[in-house]
């Protein structure tokens, strides 16, 4: 039961971005006076690209420091 429910929330965080709207007040209005809306999804596309790369380097350094103490406890024990 736990493990059906880890991985429906990990396939829902996993969609939100697609679904999420992240652009600003001002790029919005700039953007929706434009009669082609391609510049507007494609700006929109590179905000959600630059917001997750801080949790995929937290993750990371995370993951780094997790397994360089996991080697120190083997080789103490």
């Amino acid at each position: 039961m736990k493990k059906e429910m880890l991985i429906l929330l990990v396939l829902m965080l996993l969609l939100t971005p697609s679904l999420a709207d992240a652009q600003c007040a001002m790029c919005r209005a700039v953007l929706e006076s434009e009669a082609d809306q391609s510049a507007a999804k494609g700006i929109n596309d590179g905000i959600l690209y630059l917001m997750v790369f801080p949790y995929l380097l937290i993750g990371g350094v995370g993951y780094a420091v997790y397994r360089s103490r996991r080697k120190k406890k083997t080789v103490s024990e």
